[in-house]
């Protein structure tokens, strides 16, 4: 063991769809030890304790030793992704009907409610009149019916007053969470600002539940130092803010990822993809930076407001739900984006009674349609369950921790709809074949159960074609095909974010049949080869299984690094605090310019004491925040974008844009 008596010592949490990891790292050390434990979504604090205890034992450090605890996570970026979330109502202060068709937000509610509210600001910050009393009637049997609120204001970027006072409305009336579009975003753009607001508030509950778990765990255990969070662009903040402003924390993981991908390999160019239990997530380094996205970060197919690496998330991961391409008379298999639970992890979980009942549906003389299908609640709180439709309780009520095959549970093809619509609300998990099976059977994988894997991948070889012939003659056909049918994808998804970055179209262009004859090696007479111009570097726990296929596949050099099991948790513990605000100076009429800069609204007679006064006002500002983020020791850079115009030989002020951004190393406990 290392002597690490004279150095601090950080502990790197990474909360992912399938496993947690921990990491104990120092600056003299670097990686002094790792492990990992099952992610235990009914009580994340078990999954948490198992990864941090093992390290504690093995280096049999003291909890006092570790001076900063690091958190990175996937859970907000899979919900998103998987479309879940708690059910919240959205309040649109000055909005009409027709802004929900913007932006996909009508899409993004679903069928959560929505209140109109006149009021809101014009582009000066000026107020129209705020009505409330339809919102206060309103408010009781919301109450009852949803988690939380998200409230989004005509113009609230320029003036938040209205969203404060609905907001301590909503507080005094119901006692629930509530997210204001102007806490997250100082961009217009009031759709796409509302969007971003209903998806914090829908991840509220998830992260919250996150840091109450990691900081309950962390008391017990004796470790009193501070917990820190990895934003969505690779920066560290407190538990607190993150808390506030969980859709902050999308592409948490991933940015932690590429974090810990340039520390591991020292590369400054490269493409780097993290496989995961439920995504794959695909960036490009260069010149040592992953670039941020100045559009916002995309999940789920929505594009938000949340400044964060500029990558792309695909629904592709060891745990995918396997499917097949009904249409065709040999169907190919489908990978995603559904995450299922593996019948291997599952009986690893739960024995024999898993085992038993997959051993009856083989013996069965016909396949069933929902054989190999199993059901158990997640074991979240009591408040995702509201909201729901009579058929939909029904069904949840006969769902227990302990898992049942679907085809005894439910009475008719039918309520799997059901059981899917339970899913996305994030009370029950499904659990079926997934690539994590494929590799068991074929002894790519040994750390679950191989036995329920194998007859996973019996009943799926058992599925008919279009002719109504078995899909394949054994199991561990069925086996090759999931498992090529991953590399094939995995090896697109890179295409198409290198292709993204080359400014094309990467959907369309990896589907192309030229390219698509280059990943296949099809040896006609006009021959096509790929080439990349950096190596890939190969992260996630499973990524030794898969990437150097991959590579193989992209004739592209892959690298995989020693501890690429635990990049992110490293990613957590080597990253900075990083915090920016922004403020806007108007010129609403002759001889007076605007300075507006969050709750801050003043008007001043000369461009110049405008933008000093505004640049004063930022530095304050961002330093409050920045202690609030975590860290003592933040340098402010402040930059100005002035727009001016030339008139008749005479400058026109237009508008000034202003941000100020304060980093620095995380405090730690002494």
């Amino acid at each position: 063991m290392a002597d690490t008596t004279e150095t601090a010592i950080f502990l790197g949490i990474d909360t992912g769809g399938t496993y947690t990891d921990a990491v104990l790292w120092s600056e003299r050390d670097g990686v002094i030890a790792k492990a990992k434990a099952l992610t235990t979504r009914h009580d994340l604090s078990v999954g948490i304790a198992g990864a941090v205890e093992r390290i504690v034992e093995e280096t049999a450090i003291r909890p006092a030793d570790i001076r900063l605890v690091s958190m990175s996570t996937t859970l907000a970026t899979n919900a998103l992704v998987e479309g879940q979330g708690g059910r919240i109502a959205l309040v649109m202060i000055g909005f009409s009907q027709a802004d929900l068709e913007k932006a996909d937000l009508k899409t993004a509610l679903g069928s959560d409610p929505v209140v109109f509210v006149p009021g809101g600001h014009d582009v000066y910050g000026r107020p129209q009149l705020l009505d409330t009393a339809a919102l206060s009637e309103a408010l009781p049997n919301l109450a009852r019916e949803v988690t939380g609120f998200a409230i989004c204001a005509y113009f609230a970027v320029r003036n938040p007053e209205h969203e404060i006072a609905v907001r301590d409305l909503i507080r005094n009336v119901t006692g629930l969470p509530v997210t204001c579009s102007h806490e997250l975003s100082a961009k217009l753009n009031g759709p796409r600002r509302a969007l971003t607001t209903v998806l914090n508030a829908r991840l509220i509950a998830m992260i919250d539940r996150l840091v109450a778990a990691t900081e309950g765990f962390l008391d017990r255990s004796g470790i009193h130092a501070p917990l820190m969070v990895v934003r969505g662009d690779g920066a560290l903040v407190t538990a607190a803010l993150a808390r506030h402003r969980p859709i902050e924390t999308i592409l948490s993981g991933p940015a932690a990822s590429l974090v810990g991908a340039r520390h591991m390999t020292g590369l400054d160019n490269a493409i780097v993809s993290d496989i995961g239990g439920t995504t794959t997530d695909v960036a490009v380094l260069d010149k040592g930076r992953p670039r941020l996205d100045p559009n916002g970060a995309t999940v789920g197919g929505f594009r938000t407001m949340v400044e964060a690496v500029a990558m792309r998330t695909f629904g592709l991961g060891g745990d995918s739900e396997v499917s097949l391409d009904d249409n065709a008379m040999a169907p190919s298999i489908k990978l995603g984006p559904r995450r299922l639970v593996p019948l291997s992890l599952l009986a690893a979980n739960h024995g024999e009674s898993v085992l038993a009942h997959l051993e009856r549906q083989v013996k069965a003389a016909n396949v069933g349609r929902l054989d190999g299908r199993f059901a158990l609640r997640t074991g979240g709180p009591a408040q995702l369950a509201s909201g729901l439709s009579k058929s939909e309780a029904e069904l949840y009520e006969r769902i227990t921790s302990e898992p049942q095959p679907l085809d005894r549970l439910l009475a008719s093809i039918s309520q799997a709809a059901t059981v899917n619509r339970l899913v996305a609300r994030g009370l029950v998990h499904v659990s079926g074949f997934t690539p994590s099976d494929a590799c068991h059977v074929l002894g790519l994988q040994d750390n679950w159960n191989a036995e329920a894997a194998r007859y996973g991948a019996i009943l799926y070889a058992r599925r008919k074609d279009g002719a109504g012939r078995p899909l394949c003659d054994t199991p561990e056909e069925v086996a090759h095909r999931t498992y090529d049918a991953l590399i094939r994808r995995s090896s697109e998804v890179v295409l198409e974010t290198a292709f993204a970055e080359d400014e094309l179209d990467g959907p369309e262009t990896a589907a192309s049949p030229l390219v698509q004859r280059a990943l296949s090696g099809d040896g006609r007479i006009a021959g096509v080869k790929l080439a990349i111009d950096r190596p890939i570097i190969g992260l996630g726990a499973s990524a030794p299984v898969y990437y150097p296929a991959v590579g193989a596949m992209l004739g592209a050099e892959c690298v995989v690094p020693t501890d690429t099991d635990v990049a992110n948790a490293l990613g957590a513990v080597v990253g900075q605090v990083r915090v920016s605000v922004e403020a806007h100076v108007s010129q609403p009429a002759e001889g007076v310019f605007r300075v507006m800069a969050g709750e801050v609204l003043k008007d001043l007679p000369f461009e110049e004491d405008a933008i000093a006064f505004a640049e004063t006002v930022l530095r304050q500002q961002v330093s409050d925040l920045a202690l609030q983020a975590g860290t003592d020791e933040g340098q402010i850079v402040v930059s100005r974008n002035i727009s001016a115009a030339t008139v008749e030989d005479q400058r026109k002020f237009i508008e000034a844009v202003l941000i100020a951004t304060a980093s620095g190393r995380p405090r730690i406990a002494h």
